[in-house]
């Protein structure tokens, strides 16, 4: 189960394609939001690994911390050039990063919450 919440993020953008889709809004927006949020993902789980062999607990928080304000400005900058292209697909990617930042945080808060109990 907390695989799943773990997930969330991916579970919001997953579901984001059939809802863009389906109302015809622009799949650039969709795109840009969900390839600079993988590629952020991926960047974070690098780094966070990295960090973890050097074992101590204050380095991972410290990546995670970094790589997240690096993902905050990475897919606020994807979003804006999708804007560029298409003024539609600048809003309805920043509508569904919203939607996928409050879906990281809360599996973020609930997942190191049951992390904490289980120590």
């Amino acid at each position: 189960m907390v695989r799943v919440v773990r997930n969330m993020d991916l579970v919001v953008l997953a579901i984001g394609l059939p809802v863009f889709l389906a109302a015809g809004l622009p799949i650039l927006g969709w795109a840009a939001t969900t390839g600079s949020w993988l590629t952020a993902r991926w960047f974070q789980s690098y780094v966070e690994a990295r960090a973890l062999t050097r074992g101590t607990r204050n380095a991972v928080l410290g990546a995670r911390a970094a790589s997240l304000l690096g993902r905050l400005y990475f897919v606020t900058i994807a979003v804006f050039i999708a804007g560029l292209v298409e003024r539609r697909a600048g809003l309805w990617g920043g509508v569904l990063a919203v939607a996928v930042f409050t879906a990281y945080f809360i599996s973020l808060f609930v997942t190191e919450t049951f992390e904490e109990d289980g120590r």
